[in-house]
C-alpha cells in the first residue's frame, strides 16, 4: 500500500523543501535597505491620519460575526434550492426547520441589542 502513496509523499516533500528553500535563499541573498519611507505602514498611499493602535468598539466586532455567521447559513439555501424538486416533503419540511431556528437566532440576537450600531 505504501507504493501507491509514494509518489504523493514525495511530490509534497519537494513542495515542502522548495518552499522552504525560496524562503530562506531570499532572506540570505535579498538586498536590505531599510529607510523610514519603507518602514512606514502603508495605507493606501494616503499620509498615516491616527494611531496605528486605534482600537474598536466590541460591537464592531459582534456585528462582523453575526453576518459572517448568518451569511454562511443563507449559504445552505442553494444546495436546497437546486435539489427542492427530488427532495420532496421531506427536504421542504426539514429546511423551515432549519430557516425556523435561524429565524429564532436572528430574534435572539436582535431583542439582546447586538445588531444596534450606537
Amino acid at each position: 500500500m505504501l507504493e501507491n502513496y509514494l509518489p504523493i509523499l514525495i511530490l509534497i516533500g519537494i513542495a515542502f523543501a522548495f518552499a522552504l528553500g525560496s524562503v530562506i535563499f531570499s532572506g540570505l541573498i535579498g538586498v536590505k535597505k531599510p529607510s523610514e519611507v519603507k518602514l512606514a505602514p502603508y495605507e493606501c498611499g494616503m499620509p498615516l491620519l491616527s494611531s496605528v493602535q486605534e482600537r474598536f468598539s466590541v460591537k464592531f466586532y459582534i456585528i462582523a460575526m453575526l453576518f459572517i455567521l448568518f451569511d454562511i447559513e443563507c449559504v445552505f439555501l442553494y444546495p436546497w434550492a437546486v435539489m427542492f424538486k427530488r427532495l420532496g416533503i421531506f427536504g421542504f419540511v426539514e429546511m423551515g426547520v432549519f430557516i425556523l431556528i435561524l429565524l429564532v437566532g436572528f430574534i435572539y440576537v436582535w431583542k439582546k441589542g447586538a445588531l444596534e450600531w450606537e
